[in-house]
């Protein structure tokens, strides 16, 4: 598989095997605007390519060949906004606000779970690189960049920020606050009630970029260990081993927990607006 591949060309080049060394993100061209550090490097590039694939993939399977007679790729695309909006949508947010907000929800989910897939797919972009017949290459290898606790945070900031947006203009900022009160406390237990409900709005930013960056990274961690324990103990017996089990993990990567984690960020995000807007619910 693509690991395999990547830690062979790896342990080929250097006297150690290092998995950590994937994630390592030295800047390719250095932009620093003030005390921001703008850099471009492999996640960003990643992040590119992610928003690219996702922009065509939408445009592709909702735009072109629509008929009344549906192809496969039509049927396809119609089930996949179904179900965002079903399953995620409908189920989450109030009525005045899914034309708002079901967009960004769905842009949200196809842009993870996309971003999620390219991960797991060998691409020449790496900080590795071989030789062959004199000329340097790149190694070929996988990368999310949703194991990057920057990216899954700036994500989850844009939904912690829409959230208290969308709760100000909808319940103003006296009645917005005032609903993160429970109805009922006594006066004396709101000095304790207060902090701990301003921390568990912060909270929301943290679970959602910790979750989404702790199964990829999880994930592509086996991917790599199981593979450099080969190399690390120069082994056959261990190969026997070890291969089928990168494998079986890449496998259920690809085809439950890239799905469910887009899933789960796209669902929580729409959670947190709607119960801004209606807090009452």
């Amino acid at each position: 598989m693509t690991a395999l591949l990547n830690a062979i060309v790896l342990a080929a080049n250097t006297d150690n095997f290092h998995p950590q060394d994937e994630f390592d993100l030295p800047a390719w061209i250095s932009i620093h605007v003030g005390p921001l550090d703008l850099s471009v490097n492999k996640a960003v590039v990643y992040l590119w390519i992610g928003g690219l694939a996702t922009i065509l993939f939408c445009v592709w399977i909702m735009r072109f060949g629509l008929s009344l007679t549906p192809s496969r790729r039509q049927t396809t695309g119609e089930a996949l906004y179904d179900a965002v909006q079903s399953q995620i949508v409908e189920t989450s947010l109030p009525s005045r606000a899914i034309s708002t907000w079901f967009p960004y929800v769905a842009s949200l989910f196809f842009f993870i779970w996309i971003l999620n897939l390219i991960g797991f797919i060998p691409l020449p972009i790496s900080n590795d690189t071989f030789h062959i017949a004199g000329l340097k290459v790149p190694t070929w290898g996988i990368y999310a960049a949703t194991a990057n606790l920057s990216v899954t945070l700036a994500l989850a900031l844009i939904t912690f920020l829409a959230t208290h947006e969308e709760g100000i203009r909808h319940n103003g900022v006296r009645g917005y606050f005032r609903s993160w009160i429970p109805a009922g406390v006594p006066k004396s237990l709101l000095p304790l009630i207060v902090p701990l409900e301003v921390i568990s709005q912060f909270m929301r930013l943290i679970s959602l970029s910790v979750r989404l960056f702790a199964n990829m990274l999880a994930g592509h961690m086996l991917i790599l260990v199981m593979i450099g324990l080969i190399f690390i103990f120069s082994s056959y017996a261990i190969a026997v081993i070890a291969i089928p089990a990168a494998i079986a993990v890449y496998i259920f990567e690809v085809a439950i927990v890239v799905t469910i984690q887009a899933f789960v960020f796209a669902l929580l995000s729409a959670i947190y607006i709607g119960g801004a807007v209606e807090p009452e619910h």
